[in-house]
Parts: structure tokens; sequence; C-alpha cells
């Protein structure tokens, strides 16, 4: 589909403290995050299709584009792996029928094969080659009057499955009509793989600017809109500050990107942006103050996180406003996810309001929010135990956010006893 050449395919800190005392209370407060997320373990590999749908489901059909190896069964499809070329895939996915299901909720099947009346489950899930892509995108983006396009990018510990259910369910509770195109890198979907995560997240930087590169150079698409999720946006924003420096400019048809919850340092992010000169998009920030993950990976990295600050005080207010960067507080939004991770994806006022800007051509700002929509209510360290912590706070969030990403936990929990009793064993 798109149109990768061989050469895209590249391949002030504070230390924290090496103490027992502090890696046995890193380690302790972990452990009962982990324990407390735990849970049931359930199923996974829900993407082989179901044999016939439901009355009254809705359909999304999505390209997708990713850098992962391919998994050994068709329920999987893509696995953990880093491939040395791009793969593709065209997936219709079914959503049980409105008033069924709350927005914002992703009903994962409690068995396999699901049941589309009541979960999410597909109806297609064809792995494809690039023309098979370039034709299937064409017929999406001719079915979308303003040729709008919308790409969106996950985030850390998430499965293949995982993006694809987040991502329909985002499609269809936002009603952006769209062609929606979904860029997967390697994400092992594990707590314990936080470093692995990060380095597939810049092996994949390339790819995601071809990606990009192809969308803005094809005459059927109108405008792009890139969307990206916690430690997607690190993905985003390389791609974006390369194709800067590739070609002199950010693509004019890239108007418009949503950075949500961005688990990127808040300083590097301003760099990376920079880069990007005077004729970048319009960059719309999705911050929360009481972002628990983001509070804790600030905890482990030793620096603010661009998702989780006050934009209201200095000096953020003027560097953002300097920088032309809009601001949506969500801190005051309600959120299934207790950690506040995945308010753009789960609240429903959040939803729709990105859908309705993206359907409008307009940017999202602060402005844009109605009082009506406001629903207010009151790494790496020495050792490798700390690595792991590191990966586990930052996790936590997301075995909310999709909740079969908490059987992965189940996985890990041996691994993570051990590690306590050898911390705590440390003289």
């Amino acid at each position: 589909m798109f149109v990768f050449t061989p050469s895209s395919w590249r391949t002030g800190s504070h230390r924290l403290p090496h103490n027992r005392d502090h890696r046995s209370w890193q380690v302790f407060s972990v452990a009962s995050v982990v324990l407390g997320l735990a849970g049931c373990a359930s199923p996974h590999g829900f993407l082989e299709p179901v044999a016939v749908d439901a009355p009254g489901t809705s359909h999304v059909e999505m390209v997708v584009a990713t850098t992962r190896t391919r998994a050994d069964t068709p329920a999987e499809m893509f696995a953990g792996g880093r491939n040395v070329a791009p793969s593709f895939a065209d997936i219709t996915v079914s959503i049980p029928p409105d008033g069924s299901r709350q927005i914002g909720d992703v009903q994962w099947p409690k068995q396999v094969p699901g049941n589309p009346a009541t979960d999410f489950v597909t109806l297609k899930a064809d792995i494809i080659d690039r023309p098979q892509a370039i034709a299937a995108f064409s017929r999406l983006v001719k079915k979308t009057p303003k040729r709008q396009v919308l790409v969106f990018v996950h985030g850390f510990n998430n499965r293949f499955e995982d993006a694809v259910f987040r991502y329909a369910q985002f499609i269809h509770d936002s009603r952006a009509d769209v062609a929606p195109v979904l860029f997967t890198w390697p994400s092992r979907g594990s707590v314990f793989a936080y470093g692995y995560d990060r380095e597939s997240a810049n092996y994949s930087r390339d790819a995601l600017e071809d990606l990009l590169r192809w969308l803005s150079k094809n005459p059927q698409v109108g405008e792009v809109t890139l969307l990206a999720h916690s430690m997607g946006n690190w993905v985003a924003l390389e791609a974006l500050r390369q194709m800067a420096i590739r070609d002199g400019r950010v693509a004019p048809k890239i108007r418009n990107v949503i950075l949500a919850a961005p688990d990127v340092d808040f300083d590097v992010a301003r760099e990376q942006i920079a880069t990007m000169g005077t004729q970048k998009p319009n960059f719309t920030l999705l911050v929360s103050e009481n972002d628990r993950a983001l509070a804790a990976s600030q905890k482990v990295w030793g620096a603010p996180r661009l998702g989780e600050i006050n934009s209201n005080i200095e000096p953020y207010r003027s560097e953002l406003a300097s920088d032309k960067i809009n601001v949506i507080d969500l801190t005051t939004f309600h959120s299934q996810d207790s950690l506040h991770h995945g308010t753009f994806a789960e609240n429903p006022e959040i939803v729709e309001l990105i859908g309705r800007s993206i359907d409008s051509g307009q940017t999202l700002t602060e402005s844009r929010v109605g009082l009506g929509e406001r629903l207010v209510q009151t790494a790496s360290g020495a050792a490798a135990t700390v690595g792991h912590a590191a990966g586990l706070i930052v996790t936590a969030p997301v075995a909310i956010i999709d909740p079969v990403s908490r059987d992965h936990l189940g996985d890990d929990i041996d691994e993570l006893s051990h590690s306590v009793s050898d911390a705590a064993s440390v003289k």
C-alpha cells in the first residue's frame, strides 16, 4: 500500500537512587499495583472472523500497516517481533448494537469465538500485500466525503488485537467520517517489556514516516489527522520530525496532530516539535494532572511527562503558547479508567468532540469544549528489578483501558514475586 523504499528501513537527567531501601520500596509499590490489577486471566486470539453476524451491529473497516512479525495463528495475525519489511491487513470489526454498550467500552469476548450480539468480533481479517492494501485504502477513502484520513498509533503493552479493537471502538463512538488507518508497532504485550517496546517504537519511526508521506502524496487524500496515545506519541513525533528534516517541512496535508496522554519527556517533545519549523501541523495536547500512570513514569524517569503537566502554570503555559500548541485539560473529565490515562477514548464527550473536530476540519481547542460537556468531579536503573518496575508502573493503566491486557499480568506475576524476594534479600 504505502510505498516504502529499502532506505526507509534503517535500522539535565536525574539518576534513580541505587540503595536497597529505595529499590525494595519501589518493587513493593509496583507489586501492589500489579496484584491489584491482575484479576482473572482472559483468553486471547480474537481476530479469526466469526461465521455469522448479529442484527443491529455496526461495522468498522480499517487498513492496517504494521512493523510486527506474523503470529503463529490466524486468530492473532501479528505478534510482537520486529519485521524487516512492512505488512498490511484489511480488517472489519463488528461492534455490538447501540444500547447494549456504553460509549468508550470495548466488549471483549469471554470465550473464543465471540458472540457478535454482545462482543467485539471480526467479520474480515485478511493479511494482504501492498497492492491489495492500496486498493482497500482507495475504496475506503472514496467513501469519505471530505477524503479525510485518521491514522492512529497505539501505546505501550498492546497486542495487535488490543490496538485493532480499541481503534474500532474509537472510530465508531466518535462517529468521525474518515478512512481509518491503524499503524501498529511491535509491542510485546508484556508488562516486563517496557525497554523492548521503547526500542520497538524507535525501530518503527521510519515506517510511520513513510506511511504518512505516502498518504500525503496520494491525490485521493484531502487531509490527514494523526492521533497517538501514550508511548505511541514518541513514534509519532519522531516520524514527523524526521519528515521535516528530510523534506524541509511536514507534508501540508498532515494538518492536525492529537497527542493523547503522551508518555514523552516534556523538554524532548518541545525539541521534536521545534525541529518541524514554522510550517508544522496544528498540535493539540490532551493532558491530565491526575494521570497516575504518567505521574509514576515521571518518578521512574526523573523528568515531567508531556501528558501530565499543569498547562496553566509557568513555565508550561508560556512555552506551550510560544510553540502554538493547543491544550485541552482532561483533569476534570470522568473516565472509567481509574488511573485517568485513557480518557481520550473512554469519555463520551471527549470521544465525540474529537470526532466532530475531525469532521469539521477544525483544530481541536479548549474553546470548543462546551460547559455542558464537562463532567467535573472531585528506564532504567542499576537493577533489573527497577527496570521491571518502570514497565509495570507505566503498564498499569493499559490493563484497565483494555481489560484483556490484564491476562498479560498473569504471565508475569511469578517473575515479579521472585524479583520482590530477591530485592528483599539483598544485604
